[in-house]
């Protein structure tokens, strides 16, 4: 889950038949039962991103330090 799941994705198809849609018919959204659980899946996806990239980045900080604590061959 993205942070853009709330938009719906089109075809292709679709999408190029939007630049005639001036009133714009064809745009549609994923749909939630109220407003707060929309809110509450946005956040839970936001804090989610963050989550994986402070993980990532402190793989990488974890391989920095021990390349550096390794003695030179």
């Amino acid at each position: 889950m993205g942070s853009d799941f709330l938009f719906a994705q089109p075809s292709w198809l679709s999408g190029a038949a939007r630049t005639l849609d001036v009133a714009g018919h064809f745009d549609e959204y994923n749909e939630s039962p109220t407003g707060a659980i929309a809110d509450a899946k946005a956040l839970f996806s936001d804090w989610r991103i963050v989550g994986d990239s402070l993980v990532d980045e402190m793989k990488a900080f974890g391989r920095d330090t021990q390349a550096l604590q390794e003695p030179a061959k």
